[in-house]
């Protein structure tokens, strides 16, 4: 396989990912996208698409999966390379001072600028681990939520005590015929609010609230019809029910990029908040998979890192040009850029 000579990888295609692309793509620099995952998106397309987000700027509500659509149709004019569903496995540095970055799929990148926008690492949600589950994983047994209707009229056992839990214990029960909530202890992880809303349901009858651990799968050849459940005082009862939703978190991994020679304080990478430059030189870090004082894991930080980053780049790249910064509600270079046929001379 021949090599990909580009000015910028980026490794990671969520939201901050993206929206790398469109920071970069203002400056006009093109940028080559790896993923491990089969499509764009990161947590918010893999682990809750139709999950509500209420921070992100201008969008009182949006749905995590129709966020990162947005961000597509605004990266496109940039026509960035996607390489999905390949993990970077190696990296080194060449005596020129640029990257070699390979794939698991043996794609080789020549670049020289790295952003690793990688979140939490390569993840994979915690499984339930439980004779027959195989069978089921994927059907009636599931770790995410693709389409919220889908569980219309279904008897839902959701197992974990986290904002997720919560969070779909909210959103499914006007849907459901009748949710078990099952949670290993009496305190809950979630916030105070959505506590207080599933006690709300718990006295309509929508909800039932259980402690203790899934024992076992009840089920009659491929149909999934109920689970067993140890309560904490060692009862054994057994829930009517013909769906599973887990939700006990994920088990996260930074993989090969731990063994890149970045430094790593627990599993993030620390940079300096000028450029979001990590401590080598021309590789830089956005979103959850950086750190620094005062760091805050939200999209919309990412979002502001990802703007220093793409003018740190851009020095970087050039370095005798002067760097400037240019509105994109008044300058004719950017409208270009975007493709935007009609351009408005601003009126003063």
């Amino acid at each position: 396989m021949s090599t990909i000579n580009t000015d910028v990888l980026i490794i990671g295609a969520g939201p901050v990912g993206l929206f790398q692309i469109f920071e970069l793509g203002l400056l006009n620099i093109h940028a080559h996208i790896v993923d491990a995952l089969p499509q764009v998106g990161g947590q918010c397309a893999e682990l809750y698409p139709e999950k509500p987000i209420y921070d992100i700027p201008a969008c009182p509500e949006i749905m995590a999966q129709q966020l990162i659509d947005n961000l597509m149709l605004q990266i496109a004019p940039f026509d960035a390379d996607f390489h999905l569903h390949q993990l970077v496995t190696d990296l080194r540095t060449l005596e020129n001072g640029r990257f070699e970055v390979t794939t698991s799929k043996g794609t080789i990148f020549n670049t020289a600028t790295i952003v690793l926008a990688a979140g939490l690492g390569p993840f994979q949600p915690r499984r339930l681990r439980l004779q027959g589950v195989d069978k089921f994983e994927g059907q009636q047994i599931n770790y995410k939520v693709a389409d919220k209707a889908s569980y219309t009229g279904k008897r839902l056992a959701i197992l974990g005590g986290g904002d997720s839990a919560l969070d779909w214990v909210l959103e499914l029960a006007e849907y459901c015929e009748h949710i078990d909530l099952v949670h290993r202890r009496e305190q809950y992880r979630a916030q105070p609010a959505s506590v207080n809303k599933m006690r709300e349901l718990i006295q309509q009858g929508k909800v039932t609230e259980h402690h203790g651990n899934a024992s076992g799968l009840i089920h009659s050849g491929d149909n999934l019809s109920g689970l067993q459940l140890r309560s904490n005082d060692g009862e054994e009862k057994a829930l009517d029910i013909n769906s599973i939703l887990v939700f006990w978190g994920l088990t996260p991994n930074l993989g090969p990029i731990a063994d890149w020679g970045l430094e790593i304080e627990k599993r993030q990478v620390p940079v300096d908040t000028e450029k979001f430059q990590t401590k080598i030189p021309g590789i830089f870090a956005v979103g959850d998979i950086n750190t620094y004082p005062g760091k805050k894991k939200l999209i919309l930080s990412g979002f502001h890192e990802a703007a220093l980053a793409a003018f740190a780049i851009q020095a970087q790249l050039n370095p005798d040009q002067k760097v400037r910064l240019q509105y994109t509600t008044t300058s004719p270079v950017i409208h270009q850029r975007l493709g935007l046929k009609v351009i408005k001379k601003l009126e003063i």
